[in-house]
């Protein structure tokens, strides 16, 4: 009975372990699923919150006016908004055009999803040929800013290539994982947009050139209801226009001018010149409205202003009775008091209409004592000197001139100090970023974003080509990016540098001197020479004795490399050149560029 008593509770005792080894087993194998479980969801959450950084890169339209290019980045996708020019500097001689360098957009090419415009200014358009002949990408944009686009293209031979798709203000269109909405904007251009950029760390706010004007002519006021939906959402940055960050109050409606217009058109019995910006399109509505008024014809003047208002007017931007707009060509057929003559011009530029009427050069208009010029613009600075030789010029001739100092008959396109405040307000942004303006600006700019509480931390006065890097843990400026200015010559993108331009002014100040000698290769003697050609720098028949000892200097340099049996012709040159140039500071005080020419006879 011991036994078999024994031998039962030594069963039980084996059934016992089984169970536990089960038991066990199936806790390990429970606890490591749950390891599994949990390793799988901290990788799921790991993969779907940790998000990439946002990249804002300016490479024009920051410390300059111009040439506005500013880069969004994320990850393998990037989108680009505007792309102008900057017109030359006084320094860059001979140049027409400075357009930004693209050289980081053509490295990333396969990256780019679309050019989005927020308006037609040139500063905001006017590179987009040069572009597309690198990188053929869309161009998404409003109605009007499309139509001068494509004026542009089809100068260039551009247009079929092209794809511009017509985006409406409230729209937006999605570029990847970025998503672009266009905002009802106010500028002195219609169909001015603010751009919201809502990415995945958050929404960012562009407000291209902006005003906060309550009665825009064409009754499209800026849509600040959707800023301020936007801004209680939250806004993670915002861009902001800063031309007009150093004055205080506000910027004056536009509608404020053609009350001015229609005191100055009233019994008025000359013929009237209006001289204005071409893309300001409400000024030329203005300017028409006041001439249907008091019954006068209206001629246009200048290549861009009648490009621009036969767009406009394609598209319905300007609205006017049909007989209203006559040919230049037909001007001399009616009476001074019943013409208004629009005209480019207003910042005297050399070869605009108004400056050549001024000068008596224009072939079609003749500037009389019986004309009254308005000149609807203040001078850009640096331009100030060119338009007031031109107001004298007119006003030697005998006409009577009215300017922005005598009449308020022109306002801004940007907001001043209180309207920057508002946008802000609205807004609400994280970071703030002023753009579009000289360093003074965007100081002041940031000086007032801080009065109205954005933290100082979080403010970034950036440059062109540095890499802004918002992500969820912050924003800080990181590395840099390619960035520059390439000069337009004509037909030539990029081939004039600095060192072309610093011979073009070494030639402009103190003239070029060439010296020609015929030289025997084998002997070192000179056969014919040295020939002296003197431009810009001494009237040569005043300056016969300098010329002579030039030539003396010259044939004595030459002999002592004789001497030397100095045969190589570059060494040659540069002895020449070296002691022509102290010999003729020595007599004259100037330092002309001296241009050595050998031929081998």
């Amino acid at each position: 009975m011991d036994n078999e008593k024994n031998a039962k509770e030594k069963n039980e005792l084996e059934l016992a372990n089984v169970r536990a080894r089960k038991n066990t087993g199936l806790i390990q194998s429970q606890e490591r699923r749950s390891v599994r479980a949990i390793r799988r969801n901290t990788m799921t959450k790991d993969f779907e919150f940790k998000k990439e950084n946002l990249k804002i890169i300016p490479l024009g339209g920051l410390l300059e006016i111009g040439k506005n290019i500013t880069v969004f980045e994320y990850g393998n996708e990037i989108i680009i908004v505007d792309c102008g020019i900057a017109f030359p500097e006084d320094d860059m001689l001979g140049i027409d055009l400075v357009i930004p360098d693209i050289t980081y957009l053509e490295k990333n090419k396969e990256k780019i999803k679309g050019l989005v415009i927020t308006h037609g200014h040139e500063d905001h358009i006017g590179a987009i040929p040069y572009l597309l002949k690198q990188i053929n990408i869309p161009i998404y944009t409003t109605s009007l800013t499309a139509g001068l686009i494509q004026n542009k293209l089809e100068e260039h031979k551009l247009l079929r290539k092209t794809k511009i798709k017509v985006v409406q203000k409230g729209q937006t269109i999605n570029l990847g994982k970025m998503k672009v909405e266009f905002i009802r904007s106010c500028h002195s251009i219609p169909d001015a947009v603010i751009l919201a950029i809502h990415t995945p760390i958050g929404t960012v706010i562009h407000t291209g050139d902006f005003k906060i004007d309550y009665t825009p002519i064409d009754g499209e006021t800026m849509d600040i209801g959707r800023l301020a939906e936007l801004g209680n959402k939250g806004v993670v940055a915002l861009l902001s226009d800063s031309t007009n960050s150093e004055r205080k109050g506000y910027t004056m409606s536009e509608s404020s001018v053609g009350e001015v217009f229609d005191k100055l058109f009233l019994n008025c019995s000359k013929r009237i010149v209006v001289a204005t910006f071409s893309s300001n399109v409400h000024r030329v509505q203005q300017i028409v409205n006041s001439a249907v008024k008091m019954g006068r014809k209206v001629a246009i003047c200048g290549r861009s202003m009648i490009n621009m208002i036969e767009t406009a007017r394609e598209l319905g931007y300007i609205e006017a009775p049909e007989n209203v707009f006559i040919d230049i060509d037909m001007i001399k057929s009616y009476p001074d008091e019943q013409l208004v003559i629009i005209t480019t011009g207003s910042q005297g530029e050399a070869m605009s209409a108004l400056t050549r009427m001024a000068a008596g050069d224009h072939r079609k208009v003749e500037i009389t004592p019986n004309d009254l010029i308005i000149i609807s613009a203040t001078p850009i600075p640096g331009n100030e000197k060119l338009v007031s030789k031109v107001i004298d010029d007119l006003m030697k001739i005998g006409a009577e001139v009215v300017y922005s100092a005598l009449a308020d008959i022109h306002v801004s396109g940007h907001a001043c100090q209180e309207e920057q405040k508002l946008m802000i307000s609205l807004v609400r942004p994280k970071y703030f970023i002023p753009v579009h303006g000289e360093y003074r600006q965007l100081v002041a700019h940031s000086e007032t974003a801080k009065k109205v509480g954005v933290d100082p931390q979080n403010i970034f006065m950036t440059t062109n080509g540095r890499i802004l890097e918002i992500g969820e843990s912050g924003a800080r400026l990181t590395g840099t990016v390619p960035f520059g200015r390439i000069l337009v010559d004509g037909l030539g993108v990029g081939d004039v540098g600095n060192i072309v331009l610093r011979d073009r002014q070494h030639l402009s100040q103190d003239g070029l001197i060439i010296i020609v000698i015929a030289m025997d290769s084998s002997t070192g003697e000179i056969i014919s020479g040295p020939d002296v050609i003197s431009r810009g720098f001494v009237y040569v028949r005043e300056s016969e004795n300098l010329m002579d000892d030039v030539k003396k200097t010259v044939k004595e340099e030459i002999q002592k490399c004789e001497e030397k049996h100095i045969t190589d012709w570059t060494t040659i040159k540069t002895a020449l050149k070296e002691n022509l140039r102290d010999y003729v500071y020595q007599k004259t005080k100037r330092n002309p560029m001296i241009l050595p020419i050998i031929m081998d006879v």
